[in-house]
């Protein structure tokens, strides 16, 4: 797919304009809403040039995602969407032949049994105990990153706050220790750009070096817990055991590797969105500062109305069908979870920002057996942060311009300046 910005008002685009648009145009990557609309009134099920099927209505949506038909595949690598550039193509798949046995897929692009298998033995490491020792060290440390930004009079608040914290979390959960987390900032942020639908050969291969250099990381902090353990989750991963089936140390390995990577994006993107969804809607931050019971349903708004994650990819493992049309075995379907946050059958009025609103869960950690194992975690910190700003400031107000990443499957800010009044 190809776009040339301004050429057609988005009214007038065919799907396959809006689509390109969508993925490839400033405009798109700025705001995809109105491409969103565009392909669900004319093209809710939409069989692309890309030769994937892409879904803009929230039931279309779920049902894929909680059909046991529908599952992952690897044949472009660790790809969440298929590339049209034939060397990008020819690139992931050169990766995955590349992969070692001895270096397992990650549960995130495994089907069941096997994805069953590992998720089964990880949650159990996530324990009453560990998850009550998260949220206090969550909110303690939410407060403290919190109020230094404030006794500063504010800045870049992802610099302040939306990196530093996420880090920390999850870091302090696996057993990184604090010394190292600063060299993840930038690794995992190169690694997450390979799973871009418009990354280029140059970026794959920044990811793949990413990757393996977070990967030799584990390694040898998984045989340094393996010789010493603590109390930690890594010890917790290795120790994990259900009638003798164990998690093998490369297993371990890519759980701790996912488990940093996404308990980081996810949540920085969430701390960034909500923020500009505040800003660019004034009243709707008084009604939290005259309200703060309402904070736990406007952390959900903010997962809907700007997902840190817009899209998930599955494929037809069976003969199937979406809405009433057939699917056939190895179709590539991709869920535009973006999309179905806006659906008008599903949120009233959806393009408006309400902390008031309650219409059931977003879908922007998907749904069904892949459903996000760290969303609850990443919810937590969303609360303790807008907590804690809420509690401090008198005001907040935005001090520059919002730079947006020029991505779309996850969907964030570089930076978000803002200037604050403390209380």
């Amino acid at each position: 797919m190809s776009v040339e910005e301004g050429t057609v008002p988005v009214r007038e685009m065919a799907p396959d304009e809006a689509l390109a648009a969508l993925f490839f145009s400033d405009a798109g990557l700025d705001d995809p809403n109105p491409y969103y609309h565009r392909l669900r009134a004319h093209a809710p099920v939409h069989h692309s040039a890309t030769g994937a099927i892409f879904l803009t209505r929230y039931e279309d949506c779920r049902e894929v995602l909680r059909d046991n038909r529908f599952g992952k595949a690897t044949r472009e690598g660790d790809s969440l969407i298929p590339s049209s550039d034939p060397a990008v193509a020819e690139y992931r798949r050169d990766l995955l032949r590349r992969r070692g046995p001895d270096r397992p897929m990650s549960m995130l692009f495994l089907n069941p049994p096997a994805h069953t298998r590992q998720r089964g033995l990880v949650s159990r490491a996530f324990t009453p105990r560990r998850v009550e020792e998260l949220r206090s060290r969550i909110r303690a440390l939410a407060d403290g990153v919190v109020d230094r930004f404030v006794e500063q009079g504010g800045g870049d608040l992802l610099e302040a706050v939306g990196f530093p914290l996420p880090v920390a979390v999850i870091g302090a959960m696996v057993g990184v220790p604090e010394a190292d987390w600063p060299r993840f900032r930038s690794l995992i942020t190169a690694a997450a750009a390979g799973i871009e639908a418009g990354a280029t050969v140059e970026e794959l291969k920044a990811a793949e070096a990413a990757n393996a250099e977070v990967y030799r990381y584990f390694e040898g902090l998984v045989a340094e817990r393996r010789a010493r353990p603590r109390d930690d989750l890594l010890t917790d991963l290795l120790a994990v055991d259900d009638a003798g089936d164990r998690l093998s140390e490369p297993e371990v390995i890519v759980v701790a590797m996912l488990l940093f990577a996404a308990g980081f994006e996810t949540t920085t993107n969430l701390i960034g969105n909500g923020m500009a969804a505040l800003l660019r809607n004034p009243a709707e931050m008084v009604r939290l500062w005259d309200d703060p019971a309402r904070l736990p349903g406007a952390v959900e708004e903010m997962l809907r109305w700007d997902s840190p994650v817009q899209l998930d990819v599955r494929t037809a493992l069976e003969p199937a069908e979406v809405a009433g049309e057939p699917v056939p075995e190895g179709q590539s379907v991709v869920t535009l979870l973006g999309a179905a946050n806006r659906d008008p059958d599903h949120f009233a009025d959806p393009d408006r920002f309400d902390v008031g609103r309650d219409e059931g869960p977003p879908m922007s950690f998907a749904s069904g057996i892949h459903y996000c194992l760290g969303a609850n975690l990443s919810r937590a910190e969303g609360h303790e942060v807008f907590g804690s700003l809420i509690e401090r400031c008198r005001s907040i107000e935005l001090d520059g311009p919002l730079v947006r990443r020029h991505r779309m499957t996850l969907r964030g800010f570089e930076a978000v300046p803002v200037r604050v009044v403390p209380r």
